[in-house]
């Protein structure tokens, strides 16, 4: 129940402080949390891998509706959804490196004896559950790439 709590307290401080934009947000967390929880019937607690999946397809949602906003620019539209991903990425884990995600490819690959485009999926599995909630799967797809085509 530890991201309920902090967003109920966030959302607390945002009433007082009158911040629209971070209200906008946690809201919608709060929400999805909510639909999550009632989705299989009874209310039960997410574990903490399904909040960061949710949180994380929050922030990508957000994002990505800023960049179609940006494409047709409409930047009063884009910021207030930037600002939103900013106010939902605080309750992320901390995100690792490029260099930290690409390391863990490497041993991936090594450990999976991948040796070309083939083996992609497998490597993309297994990456993705260990990094869950550190690296988004774009960032971890394009090292894969990268590492795969040598």
């Amino acid at each position: 129940m530890g991201l309920q709590q902090d967003i109920m307290t966030a959302l607390k401080t945002a009433m007082k402080a009158k911040d629209q934009v971070a209200l906008a947000a946690l809201r919608a967390v709060k929400s999805e949390i909510l639909l999550a929880q009632t989705k299989s019937g009874a209310k039960e607690e997410l574990t903490e891998e399904e909040e960061i999946k949710l949180l994380q397809k929050l922030v990508k949602q957000r994002k990505d509706s800023a960049a179609i906003y940006l494409e047709q620019d409409r930047k009063d539209l884009a910021l207030p959804e930037i600002d939103q991903a900013e106010v939902i990425s605080q309750f992320l884990p901390e995100a690792l490196s490029e260099e930290e995600i690409e390391k863990v490819v490497v041993m991936t690959i090594d450990a999976v004896g991948a040796s070309g485009m083939k083996d992609m999926g497998k490597v993309m599995g297994i990456v993705s559950k260990e990094l869950a909630g550190q690296a988004d799967g774009k960032t971890i797809s394009t090292i894969i790439k990268a590492k795969l085509a040598n």
